[in-house]
Protein backbone atom coordinates (compact mmCIF):
# COMPACT_ATOMS: atom_id res chain seq x y z
CA UNK A 1 0.00 0.00 0.00
CA UNK A 2 1.18 3.55 -1.00
CA UNK A 3 0.94 5.91 2.12
CA UNK A 4 0.78 9.65 1.07
CA UNK A 5 3.17 11.97 2.36
CA UNK A 6 1.66 13.74 5.61
CA UNK A 7 0.32 17.05 5.69
CA UNK A 8 2.47 20.20 5.55
CA UNK A 9 1.72 21.82 9.03
CA UNK A 10 1.97 25.82 10.04
CA UNK A 11 3.60 25.05 12.41
CA UNK A 12 6.88 22.91 10.07
CA UNK A 13 6.94 26.21 8.14
CA UNK A 14 6.88 28.38 11.41
CA UNK A 15 10.02 26.73 12.72
CA UNK A 16 11.79 26.93 8.97
CA UNK A 17 11.00 30.91 9.19
CA UNK A 18 11.85 30.86 12.81
CA UNK A 19 15.71 29.18 12.41
CA UNK A 20 15.43 31.92 9.20
CA UNK A 21 15.26 34.40 11.84
CA UNK A 22 17.62 32.60 14.42
CA UNK A 23 20.47 32.57 11.32
CA UNK A 24 20.75 28.42 11.60
CA UNK A 25 19.18 28.44 8.02
CA UNK A 26 20.33 30.73 5.33
CA UNK A 27 18.35 32.23 2.97
CA UNK A 28 19.32 31.18 -0.80
CA UNK A 29 16.85 33.20 -3.07
CA UNK A 30 14.66 36.36 -2.47
CA UNK A 31 12.52 38.14 -5.22
CA UNK A 32 9.43 40.28 -4.71
CA UNK A 33 6.48 40.11 -7.32
CA UNK A 34 4.13 42.55 -8.90
CA UNK A 35 1.13 41.75 -6.17
CA UNK A 36 2.99 42.23 -3.12
CA UNK A 37 4.66 39.37 -2.20
CA UNK A 38 8.11 38.09 -1.41
CA UNK A 39 9.19 34.29 -2.88
CA UNK A 40 11.95 33.06 -1.04
CA UNK A 41 14.38 29.87 -0.67
CA UNK A 42 15.19 28.35 2.16
CA UNK A 43 17.41 25.40 2.11
CA UNK A 44 15.23 24.33 -0.76
CA UNK A 45 12.05 24.95 0.91
CA UNK A 46 9.98 27.72 -1.44
CA UNK A 47 7.82 30.41 0.05
CA UNK A 48 5.81 33.02 -1.01
CA UNK A 49 4.86 35.75 1.87
CA UNK A 50 2.73 38.46 1.80
CA UNK A 51 3.31 41.46 2.18
CA UNK A 52 1.21 44.85 4.25
CA UNK A 53 1.94 48.13 5.33
CA UNK A 54 5.89 47.41 4.21
CA UNK A 55 5.99 44.41 6.92
CA UNK A 56 5.36 40.73 6.58
CA UNK A 57 1.26 40.17 6.84
CA UNK A 58 0.80 36.47 5.80
CA UNK A 59 2.33 33.13 3.87
CA UNK A 60 0.61 32.24 0.96
CA UNK A 61 2.13 29.10 0.17
CA UNK A 62 4.88 26.75 0.84
CA UNK A 63 6.62 23.71 -0.89
CA UNK A 64 8.92 22.15 1.05
CA UNK A 65 11.81 20.44 0.04
CA UNK A 66 10.20 17.17 0.00
CA UNK A 67 7.68 18.16 -2.32
CA UNK A 68 4.53 18.60 0.43
CA UNK A 69 2.99 21.91 -0.34
CA UNK A 70 0.81 24.01 1.73
CA UNK A 71 -0.73 27.28 1.20
CA UNK A 72 -3.25 30.11 2.57
CA UNK A 73 -6.75 28.92 1.57
CA UNK A 74 -6.29 25.23 1.87
CA UNK A 75 -3.78 24.47 5.11
CA UNK A 76 -4.55 27.55 6.94
CA UNK A 77 -7.51 28.99 6.47
CA UNK A 78 -8.73 29.59 10.29
CA UNK A 79 -7.49 33.13 12.05
CA UNK A 80 -4.24 32.20 13.64
CA UNK A 81 -3.29 29.49 11.90
CA UNK A 82 -0.95 31.12 9.50
CA UNK A 83 2.92 30.52 10.16
CA UNK A 84 3.61 33.90 10.38
CA UNK A 85 1.22 34.06 13.49
CA UNK A 86 3.21 31.99 15.75
CA UNK A 87 6.24 34.01 15.64
CA UNK A 88 6.87 36.06 18.31
CA UNK A 89 7.72 40.08 18.23
CA UNK A 90 11.84 39.57 18.21
CA UNK A 91 11.44 36.64 15.26
CA UNK A 92 8.78 38.91 13.20
CA UNK A 93 11.36 41.77 13.21
CA UNK A 94 14.75 39.50 12.65
CA UNK A 95 12.82 38.32 9.76
CA UNK A 96 11.38 41.82 8.43
CA UNK A 97 14.88 42.98 8.81
CA UNK A 98 16.67 40.17 6.86
CA UNK A 99 13.90 40.22 4.22
CA UNK A 100 12.88 43.36 4.05
CA UNK A 101 16.15 45.59 3.59
CA UNK A 102 17.70 43.63 0.89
Amino acid sequence: MNNPQPDLTAREVYQLLKELALGVRQLRTLSATSNGTLSIDIDGWQLLLGLDGGGLDHCTECRAADGRVANQMQAWPRFGTDPLSFLSVWERAQLERLLLSR
